[in-house]
């Protein structure tokens, strides 16, 4: 068992995106990102669910086409099979988290 300062675990680096793996499991996995201003994931499906859960700054995640706008203390979850993509609006850390099973 640890305390982890999950915030601090991926810093931001200018023009880029940093990924942290927490837990990588056959059912799934916890992963960290750290977005830089304008940086993002271009629109792709996954054949699970996909919980976002900001832990700081904004950012656009469009699913299906239809935009939402997720500040620092909201999730969402993106639909197995859904096109989505992240966009950051502002530098942000989001914590995804897949579900396999």
């Amino acid at each position: 068992m640890q305390v982890l300062p999950l915030k601090e675990m991926a810093e931001y680096q200018d023009g880029s995106i940093v990924s942290k793996e927490i837990i990588k499991k056959e059912s799934g996995t916890v992963t960290l990102f750290a977005f830089d201003k304008g940086q993002g994931l271009s629109e792709h499906t996954a054949p699970f669910d996909a919980l976002v859960n900001v832990l700081d700054g904004q950012a656009e995640v469009k699913i299906s086409g239809e935009p939402h706008i997720v500040k620092e203390g909201e999730l969402i979850i993106m639909p197995a099979n859904k096109p989505h993509s992240v966009q950051a609006i502002e530098r942000f850390k989001m914590l995804l988290v897949l579900i396999k099973k």
